[in-house]
């Protein structure tokens, strides 16, 4: 773990994270992970911090895992003393996360405007389930609510036949990731400016966007040409492979794959096959061979079908493991998952950071923090500058 004071490309930058469970947290957590100094306006009883996994009190995975890189206080906005604290150090602040819902924030005076007044290079990011001028606005949101409302849903009851939420929270992330770069991009037109803004970002509308990349399809035109739903993705076999050993995906995307795949599974008559001797795979045969894939994975290993494909420039890449990740040598070579020690937690692993910087490298330089942790450090700082 780097040295607290470790610069990164956001060095210098102050975020203040009052948000809740993981979208918010995660947005600023990767600010924090890029240098920025993010301080936590929280209450104790923060809903992620105790109980899932563990036999005793002490944070919960989740929490742990979107908390780090920031510094936390304990302030009750509903206590005028406190809620005066919060405002002084929100008037000092680059950005704020928050996702309150628009009444919460009336009641409070933390709107954009309530808050602008002050300070008016203030970078505003709100998130919430629905936009802010429509009928849902103060509709309670969840992962699974924005997947159904953003057809997630939908594209798994097409493949699959039973509507099911995908094993993720993919919408608090990709949520999160979306407040991380707009709030760059806003960072961006007030160095040129001096003036801030404010972001709404939907968290509904923002998965609806994310999934009409590829599925919008024929609707993309007007009139339609055909349906939406993006073929190869909800073709009902494009599914990872048995190998002899074990699983993988292997994903042939050209008939010069699909013959060298199939040469060098030993099957020759489908080297000849007419659909993988054009000059493109038609869509409409994607499914038909993938069951041709299929039957030929078990005649190699994983580790033979990585070299073979790695030879042929077929895309491949063998199974993750979760419960075995730490132990993988791609995962400890990029130093993807590290053990630290949390000064409550003991050893404890978290995720590393992904991306690289030439000059300016990210860096985990906190643990998640205790409820309350900072809280004298950050006010004697803001004492000393008010």
């Amino acid at each position: 773990m780097a040295d607290a004071e470790t610069s990164g490309p956001l060095a210098g930058v102050r975020v203040i994270d009052l948000a809740t469970v993981v979208m918010g947290p995660y947005a600023a957590r990767i600010l924090g992970d890029l240098g920025a100094d993010v301080i936590k306006i929280e209450s104790p009883t923060d809903s992620l911090r105790v109980g899932e996994y563990r036999n005793t009190p002490g944070m919960t995975p989740l929490h742990l895992n979107v908390n780090r890189n920031k510094r936390s206080v304990s302030l009750d906005l509903k206590d005028d003393s406190e809620h005066a604290q919060a405002l002084k150090l929100i008037h000092t602040a680059d950005v704020l996360i928050t996702n309150m819902r628009p009444r919460a924030l009336a009641r409070l005076g933390l709107t954009y405007e309530d808050l602008a007044a002050a300070n008016p290079g203030l970078v505003y990011a709100q998130a919430a389930g629905f936009r802010s001028n429509s009928d849902r606005a103060d509709i309670a949101a969840y992962d699974e609510t924005v997947q159904a409302a953003s057809g997630l849903v939908d594209i798994a009851n097409r493949t699959l036949g039973t509507p099911l939420y995908l094993p993720t929270i993919l919408a608090d992330k990709v949520c999160g990731l979306t407040i991380a770069y707009t709030v760059l991009a806003a960072l961006v037109h007030r160095n040129r400016t001096g003036h801030g803004q404010r972001i709404e970002i939907p968290m509904t509308d923002t998965m609806i966007a994310f999934n009409l990349v590829e599925h919008l399809a024929g609707h993309t035109f007007e009139p339609a040409s055909g349906p939406t739903g993006y073929l190869r993705s909800l073709a009902e076999h494009h599914t990872p492979r048995r190998t002899k050993d074990g699983v993988a995906a292997l994903i042939p995307s050209n008939p010069q794959n699909y013959r060298d795949l199939f040469a060098a599974a030993g099957r020759p008559d489908l080297v000849a096959d007419p659909r993988v001797n054009g000059t493109v795979v038609d869509p409409l045969d994607a499914d038909d061979l993938s069951v041709l894939v299929d039957e030929c994975a078990p005649a190699r290993t994983t580790a033979e079908w990585a070299e073979t494909c790695a030879k042929h420039s077929i895309a491949m890449g063998p199974v993750l493991e979760l419960d075995h990740a730490h132990e993988d040598p791609y995962v400890r070579e990029g130093h993807l998952i590290e053990t630290v020690v949390h000064r409550t937690e003991g050893p404890v692993r978290t995720s590393g950071i992904p991306v690289r910087f030439s000059a300016t490298p990210a860096s985990i330089r906190r643990l998640a923090p205790v409820p309350g942790q900072d809280t004298a450090e950050v006010l004697a700082e803001l004492a000393a500058t008010c």
